[in-house]
C-alpha cells in the first residue's frame, strides 16, 4: 500500500479564501458600526450643499419639526445610500432648529 502525500497547496488556498472571507466581513461591519465619536442616543446627519456633519440626540425623531425634514430627506434622497443621513436644509435653517429643539 502505498500512501500518497497530499499537497499543501489546496489546503493553503482554501486558507487564504477563508481568510478573505474573514477580513471582507469584518470590513462590511465596521461599516455599518456607529462612529466612535457619536455619543450613545445620538446619530449623525449630513447638512446642506456641503453635507456638514452634525451630531444630533435621537429624541429629535419624535419631534414634528425633524420629522418634517425626514420626509423632505426622503423625497430628495431616499433612504437607500451608505453616504447617512442626508438633509436638504441651509446649514444656518438646521442650527437655529436644532437650538429651538434643544429648549
Amino acid at each position: 500500500m502505498v500512501v500518497k502525500k497530499q499537497s499543501k497547496l489546496p489546503q493553503v488556498a482554501a486558507l487564504r479564501q477563508i481568510l478573505r472571507r474573514r477580513s471582507s466581513l469584518e470590513r462590511e461591519r465596521e461599516a455599518e458600526a456607529p462612529p466612535v465619536d457619536v455619543p450613545k442616543g445620538h446619530f449623525v446627519v449630513y447638512v446642506g450643499a456641503n453635507r456638514t456633519r452634525f451630531i444630533v440626540p435621537i429624541s429629535y425623531l419624535e419631534r414634528p419639526e425633524f420629522q418634517q425634514l425626514l420626509r423632505q430627506a426622503e423625497e430628495e434622497f431616499g433612504f437607500q445610500h451608505r453616504m447617512g443621513l442626508a438633509i436638504p436644509c441651509d446649514e444656518g435653517v438646521f442650527r437655529s432648529l436644532t437650538s429651538a429643539l434643544r429648549h
